[in-house]
């Protein structure tokens, strides 16, 4: 259409011009004309918008030359020439060719019927010099207006861009290139020898030329990255946001198609994602890993890589031909999976320009836009796996398998089947071998179930030492075969911690929707179930006559009382010691229950039910007093120990509690800074506490307040500097997995520099090994308590465990009493 309306309007000029101009011009001075218009032609500015390449040259300075030397006629019949040979030869569409060559035409009438009707004499006159920068200026404008009228008609409104990257060359270049032509033509008149000063000034034209229009291009590959990153910005961190992202890339290197792949990461597999002319969702080469270019291009020190046809080896060549393309720019994605990505950009739109330099550092500048947005996507990745997932196994947590089951109940599937499965040595192994082993024992659990559990199964880990299947479609017999087969095929022997130890699963099982048609329903009967499982083989289905299991509760409730007086509840004592002295400062009292019926219970069983049956202020004076009257001991043995009472945040909450700590501290004759409570940090940064004077109560009595397993809620150490804590102890979750994980180790050294600039005492508990301990010596902690000191014990065991470990210090100057300390 355009090049149709370009030559409605030349043909009728072009005829005007010859029957209105002198023809006879001597033949050399139209072939010089003819040879200078061909030459100023092919020093181009390009102009893209989309599909379509236009150029801005130095021809003014031919133009204006013809303009004055062979007529108007002559100057649109050699200009139209040259454009046409320059265009031809890059082999640009008829159609292209034949709309430059039609406004060629017209800007030389334009520019012939200026001169007509302007004022001018010699061409040594000023008068002459203006009517020939305003007859150019005023063919220019033309021909950037007929090129921007060609663009939005074939591609749309091109925007505000394209009318600077026109007319900047019509305002700024264009005039100084006529005043150049205008020079030659005054020194070719003056003298032939001045040749000599004119092939310098064109030589010069011409790299001033080209340097303008390399800036122009940088300056657009500039405005694109700034473009692109404001565009990223915008995006919304998902699937969405990356495709948004790579059509960005797309768009702003007027590219062909664009293809991005992501390596696996989490629970998602790897991505191909990619953006094309035609719309389409895939293509072959970027998703294969053995692909030659995207494996030169993740491998790639120096940038991202430009592979062309023209220059292509064969196997580089053959990956081109598997694509369809003739260019490709290729580059690595940085990740957070340990593998890189990959972005490649594929032929340019335009017909003429291809990837240059300035493209190749446009999409590494655009690279690093694109990295931070890819990292910002898995860092909230891996934050929503983290709140649905099992940190040790990897595995889909409670929460996350209790919306599995309600997803599926919903979507009305015939039936479902739940197993609950118990590891029965993991508390064993715990108190024997610590955590770690424990944790492996988890691990090794987990990839027997996931070996064994059926194809279509959702595998989850609850909590401590559960695991849950999920088997869709399964009724309850089939459930009942399932767990059977899955508790034998897991009944091996495994390698922990340098032992061989045995794999033994007890197992509960419960199905929908005979069991319950929601969740909760579902997985409360599978856990009664599996409390029942213990005594029939090792596997229980659910039965109502199982709910009288939860009367067990009930029983220990009634029996809690009693329990205290009988003797049932007793503690256990854990060392704490100083890390640069191996002083023992304090011993920590646990709770321990041991029924004669049902055997030990949970401390956070008997904790639980204690505060479900509001008897928590009982069982807290009951374990505080046990502590005080091993603490008096000590004293009338001359000995100075403290002792750490745990105090739950129900607790915390009694109005007579302050009361009640200060009644057993005079009743057992303890001085207060004997005695250290430790508090759970919930329960410390409770509203209702904070605003309650109990702290600075318990504070008062000369006791030390300790916040336990810090690191774990919602607190900061910045909210302390209002509270009357004395010390921290760092959550043995972070100082259990300190001397394989950088990360942990790092969380531990910010927990103690920030306590100690708040003036607290840093306490660590989990220390089972001595790289731990001496990273925390380093790191300048306070305190230590862990298996690798010693393991909780009862009162007769730790007196022979003090006889056979420690040592006696003399009292210190001014104190009345002797410290202990560890032997080494």
């Amino acid at each position: 259409m355009p090049a149709l309306l370009g030559l409605s309007l030349a043909c009728p000029v072009a005829l005007l011009l010859l029957t209105s101009q002198p023809l006879v011009v001597p033949s050399a001075v139209l072939l010089l004309v003819l040879v200078a218009a061909v030459a100023a032609e092919g020093v181009n500015v390009h102009v893209e918008f989309r599909r379509q390449s236009f150029h801005s040259s130095a021809s003014e300075v031919a133009f204006v030359i013809a303009l004055l030397e062979v007529g108007g006629a002559w100057t649109a019949a050699t200009r139209a020439a040259a454009v046409a040979v320059v265009l031809l030869a890059h082999r640009l569409p008829t159609a292209k060719v034949v709309f430059n060559t039609a406004v060629a035409v017209l800007e030389a009438g334009v520019a012939t019927a200026i001169l007509a009707l302007l004022p001018s004499g010699g061409l040594a006159t000023p008068s002459t010099w203006l009517s020939s920068l305003l007859a150019v200026f005023a063919a220019n404008v033309v021909g950037a207006g007929l090129v921007a009228g060609a663009i939005t008609l074939t591609q749309g409104y091109p925007g505000r861009a394209i009318w600077t990257s026109l007319f900047v060359p019509v305002v700024v270049v264009q005039p100084v290139a006529v005043t150049i032509g205008l020079a030659i033509l005054l020194l070719l008149h003056t003298t032939v020898w001045s040749l000599l000063l004119v092939v310098p000034m064109v030589v010069a034209l011409v790299l001033v030329y080209r340097r303008f229009a390399a800036v122009t291009r940088q300056s657009h590959s500039l405005e694109r990255v700034y473009e692109f990153a404001r565009r990223v910005e915008q995006v919304e961190p998902d699937d969405a946001g990356t495709r948004q992202i790579v059509h960005a890339v797309r768009e702003l290197l007027n590219a062909e198609r664009v293809a991005l792949w992501l390596p696996p990461y989490l629970d998602e597999g790897p991505r191909l994602v990619v953006a094309t002319e035609d719309g389409a969702d895939w293509y072959d080469g970027p998703g294969d890993s053995d692909d030659p270019l995207r494996r030169r291009a993740v491998g790639s020190t120096g940038g991202a890589i430009r592979v062309s046809a023209g220059r292509a080896d064969e196997r580089d060549t053959v990956a081109l031909a598997r694509r369809g393309v003739s260019e490709l720019l290729g580059a690595p994605v940085t990740t957070a999976a340990g593998e890189p990505g990959y972005l490649e950009v594929c032929d340019r739109r335009s017909d003429i320009v291809s990837f240059g330099r300035s493209e190749r550092g446009a999409l590494e500048s655009m690279l690093t836009h694109v990295n931070a947005a890819i990292r910002q996507q898995q860092l909230l990745t891996r934050i929503r796996f983290d709140a649905d997932h099992d940190r040790l196994t990897g595995l889909p947590n409670r929460q996350r398998l209790a919306a599995e089951v309600d997803a599926l109940l919903a979507e009305g599937a015939a039936g479902a089947g739940l197993i609950l499965a118990s590891l029965g040595t993991y508390a064993d192994i715990t108190d024997t071998l610590g955590h770690a082993a424990s944790d492996e024992l988890l691990l090794v659990t987990a990839g027997l179930l996931r070996e064994h559990a059926p194809p279509r199964a959702l595998l989850a880990r609850m909590e401590r030492e559960q695991f849950a299947v999920l088997l869709p479609g399964l009724s309850l017999a089939a459930t009942e075969q399932a767990a059977r087969r899955l508790r034998e095929a897991a009944a091996t022997r495994v390698r922990v911690a340098g032992l061989d130890l045995e794999v033994s699963l007890t197992i509960g099982v419960a199905a929908a929707p005979e069991h319950g048609t929601d969740a909760g329903t579902l997985m409360q009967r599978a856990d009664v179930a599996l409390l029942a499982a213990g005594g029939s083989g090792g596997v229980a289905s659910y039965h109502p006559v199982l709910d009288q299991q939860s009367l067990r509760r009930l029983q220990l409730g009634t029996e809690l009382a009693q329990a205290m007086a009988d003797g049932q509840i007793g503690v256990v004592f854990q060392p704490v010691i100083d890390a640069q002295t191996s002083d023992i400062v304090s011993v920590e009292t646990l709770v321990r229950w041991t029924h004669p019926r049902f055997g030990s219970i949970p401390p956070e069983d008997v904790i639980g039910l204690a505060e479900q049956i509001g008897r928590i202020g009982a069982v807290t004076d009951h374990v505080l007093d046990l502590a005080l009257a091993r603490c008096r001991r000590w004293l009338d043995q001359g000995i100075s120990l403290s002792v750490a009472v745990n105090v739950s945040a129900f607790s915390l909450s009694e109005p007579d509690l302050v009361d009640r700590i200060r009644g057993a501290l005079e009743r057992h004759g303890v001085p207060g800074e004997l005695l250290v409570l430790e508090l759970t940090e919930s329960s410390v940064v409770d509203d209702s506490v904070r605003e309650s004077s109990v702290l600075e109560d318990l504070h008062d009595l000369g006791l030390r307040l300790s916040m336990d397993d810090f690191g774990t809620g919602y607190s900061s150490l910045s909210q302390l500097r209002q509270l009357p804590i004395d010390e921290v102890k760092i959550d043995k979750s972070f100082v259990l997995s300190m001397a394989t994980s950088q990360g942990e180790s790092f969380i531990a050294r910010s927990i103690i520099e920030l306590a100690h600039n708040l003036g607290l005492c840093v306490v660590a508990e989990g220390v089972e090994d001595e790289m731990t301990r001496n990273q925390l010596i380093a790191m300048g902690c306070d305190k230590l308590q862990g298996f690798l000191i010693s393991r909780p014990l009862p009162e007769d065991r730790l007196e022979k465990w003090l006889l056979a470990r420690t040592g006696v210090r003399s009292a210190a100057p001014g104190a009345s009493h002797r410290r202990l300390f560890v032997r080494t």
